[in-house]
Order: C-alpha cells, then structure tokens, then sequence
C-alpha cells in the first residue's frame, strides 16, 4: 500500500528503522531527479529546493569554524534568550532526558549558545558538529531542526533522511523559533535532538507549546521594565511644561505629557544625549533617564543645567548612583560588584581597559570576559553617561564619590585589588 508523507511521520512513531529506510528512498530518488516512492512532506521539500539552488552539498558536510568560548560567552550575555532558560531548562529538560534527546538554544545567525540533556546523546552530538558556537544556519549545514524553523518562522520537525546531509541522516530534531512578542524579530531558535529511534510525532507541539511560553515570559518582562521606567519617569514629566515623553532603549513608549501616547519611536543604534532629529517627532532634545530616554520636541523650551553624577557609598549595602541634569534627578540602587566598578571608574577618570578593570577587580588581567558582561549591565541604566574603549565617565559629567567616614566603610565586603588600594590610600590621607 502506497504512504502519504503524513503516513511515514505516524509510522515514525511506531517503526522507526522503516520509516527511515522510506524516507532515505525518498531522499535518494528527490536529490537524483528521479521519481520518488512517496513525496517529501512540502517544509522539507521546499528546503531541499533552497539548498540545492544554493548549492549546498548533501554529501559533503562542509562547516564554518566554531565560536570561540569568550565568543559564546559574550553572545550569551548580550541575547534575550538567557532571560528565558530557565523556562526552556524546566519545559524541556526533564523530559528529554528521560527520552534521551537534548536541547539545543541557538541565536538568530543559527550559533549554539546552549546544550544541555541526556550525556550519552551530547556525546553522539560532538560527532555530528552540533557543538556549542557551531553554526547550524540553513544555507551552512542544510535542512536541520535549528536553521529551518529560523528560514521559515515555524516548528519544524526533521526526522533522518529527511536531513539534506547525509551526516545528520541518522539523527532527529524538532525546532521552534523564539520571536520577539513586541515586533516578531527572530531571537533564536529551541531545538530538542536525538537518534532517530526517539522520534516521535507529538514531540514537535511539545517544542512548539514552550517556545510560545518562553515568548510569553519575554513579553512579562517588557512589561515590567516599562512599569520601572514609568515610575522613573512620572516625577520628571510632571515638571516639566509641553510636550515630552519617555521610552525605553528600544523606543518603547513608557510615559508622555501633552501629545498622545505613540506605540515606540525609532531611534538610532547609537543615540546620544542632545539635539536630535527623530522620526516622527522631528528635532528633539534627548536625555537620558535609568533604562530609558526622555525626548523633549525641540519647540520646547530645554531646562540648562551640567550633568551630576553622584556615587554614595557611605550606606553599607546601600550603595546608589543618582544623576542630575536639566530635567530633574533621578537615582539607581547598586549592586556590590556595580558599586565597585563604579567607584574604580570614577577613580581613574581618563579610563580603564577591559583587562585593566579585570586587575583591579580579580588581580586577573585576563577576566575580560566577567569585566564585559558586568559593564554590559551597568550601561543599561548609565550607558549615556559612559564611554568604553577604555571604559570611563563622559568627559562632560561632573562626578562625585561620596565615602564613608572612616575608610574601612569602603565597600567592606570588597577583596577587590583596586578597592583594597582605595582604603588605604583613604587612610593614609
């Protein structure tokens, strides 16, 4: 009797070893021209056509060099994605272990950042190159359970031979994409992988079901950070005379005064405070506010004033930086580690290097990565007011530390090389 494409997925479920016998004929006679015993199902058709128009070899597994890991780490810091493993780890882990699959969180260029599962499988991964940094993009290794869902925006599920190299014929994936819920960009795709004897038909809602949650847990968090930013932005709106709104760093409206209330404003990659030209609302004055902006059209009058920074580390455990320009105040709790990276920045104010900081934090110049990744979390809510390259305060701030009275009050819990030089030298002057 003659299978369906939908057949051989249901026999999949049940007799895998003929199931994939099925679909290596398929393969075979599609990829030679000829005709095939059953049609490939169209997702998996329509991706061969891609890369044989392409030019990508079935037989020949050809692939670009792996990230390095301070690679994989820097992308790791800067993803959305790391706000939503632990929704992945805790709706895919503990069944694909049992099941004897892994999973597998790539970024939107289709790079592992992520594999985590059953260790015998991981194992058999190395041999496939599904390792992390390696790059699974479509038009690199073919139709796979990572770069397809990117390609065509939707769960897909790749059993053997439905791969288009040959290498990956003896494995199954079923991926979904993970899309930003505020305007659909591709974030990274959530894989779930394995020998082709785990496959199973219901795998690919499994997949599909916790990718939409972890979308829905992204949107949670927009929320959130636009209720902090609102209520950051309240006071200095009520101030101020005219129009003028506040938005988040991607333009995400938070607060206005005396305009409507427009969705988000396109802003350039690289905003700066001053006069800007923004669409739709024309020249404007820019300044920064914790996690956001304040765009103020330039037919309002702009309040004067020179940018204060205030670091306060007087208050054990209750460190904060607060910073004063023409529209009024606001301030930041901080961290232990902020409050030190803060301090040593205002102490070197012609700036430090990446392995600079990493010294005078670790007394371990080569802890650049650690450096970056903190740095990269201070300049969300600073970012206006520091440079990097080397990482210092904006020349035009005027920056105040203010101690505790006796010196050894110095951020007390801090091993910090560069902290510790700071006591002491509190305490000879």
């Amino acid at each position: 009797m003659a299978l369906s494409p939908t057949d051989v997925t249901q026999l999949a479920a049940v007799d895998s070893a003929r199931a994939a016998r099925v679909l290596s004929d398929v393969r075979a006679a599609t990829l030679s021209g000829q005709r095939a015993p059953v049609a490939p199902r169209p997702v998996i058709e329509q991706s061969w056509e891609r890369m044989l128009r392409s030019g990508v070899d079935p037989d020949h597994d050809v692939r670009s060099g792996l990230l390095s890991r301070e690679e994989v780490q820097r992308r790791r810091e800067s993803t959305v994605l790391r706000h939503v493993l632990p929704v992945l780890r805790e709706g895919l882990l503990s069944v694909a272990d049992v099941a004897h699959h892994i999973m597998v969180v790539a970024d939107d260029e289709g790079r592992v950042l992520w594999r985590e599962g059953n260790s015998a499988v991981l194992r058999k991964a190395d041999s496939l190159g599904f390792e992390l940094g390696a790059d699974w993009r479509e038009s690199v290794v073919g139709t796979n359970g990572v770069g397809t869902p990117a390609v065509v925006r939707r769960p897909v599920q790749v059993f053997a031979s439905e791969h288009f190299q040959r290498s990956q014929t003896s494995w199954t994936c079923t991926g979904a994409p993970i899309t930003d819920p505020r305007d659909g960009r591709l974030i990274g795709v959530v894989d779930v992988s394995g020998p082709l004897e785990t496959m199973h038909p219901a795998t690919l809602a499994w997949v599909d079901s916790v990718a939409k949650l972890a979308e829905a847990r992204l949107r949670e968090l927009h929320l959130t950070s636009l209720e902090r930013l609102r209520a950051v932005a309240a006071p200095v709106l009520a101030r101020l005379p005219g129009r003028a709104l506040v938005v988040d760093r991607d333009g995400w409206t938070a607060a206005v005064t005396g305009m409507p209330y427009p969705n988000r404003i396109a802003l350039p990659k690289s905003l700066a405070p001053g006069r800007r030209w923004l669409p739709p609302l024309g020249p404007c004055s820019v300044e920064p506010l914790a996690g956001g902006w304040l765009l103020r059209p330039a037919d309002e009058p702009v309040p004067a004033g020179a940018t204060r920074i205030v670091l306060d580390l007087t208050q054990p455990r209750r460190w904060s930086v607060t910073v004063s320009g023409g529209a009024g105040s606001w301030s930041h709790e901080l961290s232990p580690r902020h409050a030190e990276l803060l301090y040593l920045l205002a102490l070197h104010r012609t700036g430090r290097s990446a392995a600079g900081l990493a010294e005078d934090m670790f007394g371990d110049a080569g802890r650049t990565v650690t450096v970056r990744a903190e740095m990269s979390r201070v300049r969300r809510y600073l970012g206006a007011f520091l440079e990097h390259r080397p990482y210092r305060f904006r020349e035009d701030a005027e920056v105040d530390v203010l101690l505790p009275d006796d010196p050894r009050g110095l951020l007390p819990q801090s091993t910090a090389p560069g902290v510790v030089r700071g006591r002491l030298s509190a305490e000879v002057s």
